[in-house]
């Protein structure tokens, strides 16, 4: 009995001390120090530093990369049509055939563009479009190919052309193709076809329209060949109209609109 009392006296002059002790006893975590928030001041701004870098090196490496990437896959696929052949008569040099097929191709085009040369492309353009599959696929590249192809023809896009379209303020992008004389009773208009791709390329719409009212821009047809293709990417920041290139008409009689 007397030691419980004295353990119970115990306990209570223990808790009446720590309740009558000044609070500022406690014991209470220590304040970050102004070291410490400048050092995790100076991480921050490091790792702001160190990811944009980064980002910056993988912005600017990234179209290198894929050049090379492409221009290498480019080599070898020219550098397999005569490697081969290369091959089994025991030469064994890298780039041989890139070199050989270039060489080829300039041939080609020398011996197209003589008399012989027309006359036996046309015989195999002939019997091409005359196959059910093959003509289709014919067509529509050597549409695209005689659009960038230096001898300007007929066919070939004449002009970069920005118009108006669908709507008032709204600008589309396109390619003149042919231009034709619109006879009406209050006299005659010329007209632009203006091809416009709508997918990429290969598909668009043609609009006829006024030639006074096109913006020609200072622009090359491969030069717009590749803003179409890069879906706009490649745009210049400045664009400046040019004077207009006559091109040969065609008169289409009212008769004939009507």
């Amino acid at each position: 009995m007397a030691e419980n009392k004295e353990s119970t006296s115990s306990s209570l002059s223990q808790g009446l001390t720590h309740h009558d002790s000044d609070p500022d006893d406690i014991p209470k975590s220590p304040p970050s120090s102004p070291n410490s928030s400048t050092r995790k001041a100076c991480y921050a701004v490091l790792q702001s530093w160190v990811s944009k870098k980064f980002m910056t090196g993988c912005v600017v490496l990234f179209p290198v990369a894929v050049s090379f990437l492409v221009t290498w896959w480019f080599i070898q696929f020219v550098d397999g049509f005569f490697s081969p052949i290369y091959a089994k008569l025991g030469i064994d040099i890298f780039g041989l055939g890139f070199v050989t097929s270039l060489l080829f191709v300039f041939f080609v085009g020398i011996f197209a563009s003589s008399w012989m040369g027309a006359t036996v492309f046309w015989v195999g353009e002939w019997f091409i479009k005359r196959m059910p599959f093959m003509k289709h696929i014919y067509s529509a590249s050597k549409q695209i190919s005689a659009a960038i192809s230096p001898d300007q023809n007929t066919t070939a896009f004449k002009e970069v052309a920005i118009i108006r379209h669908p709507r008032h303020g709204e600008y589309a992008f396109g390619f003149i193709t042919s231009s034709v004389i619109l006879q009406r009773e209050d006299g005659d208009e010329e007209l632009c076809s203006v091809y416009v791709p709508t997918n990429h390329l290969y598909i668009g719409d043609i609009f006829l329209v006024n030639s006074d009212e096109i913006i020609r821009p200072n622009l090359s047809i491969r030069e717009g060949i590749e803003i179409i293709v890069s879906v706009g990417m490649t745009m210049p920041q400045l664009i400046s109209s040019v004077e207009r290139i006559p091109h040969q008409s065609n008169r289409i009689p009212l008769s004939r609109i009507v």
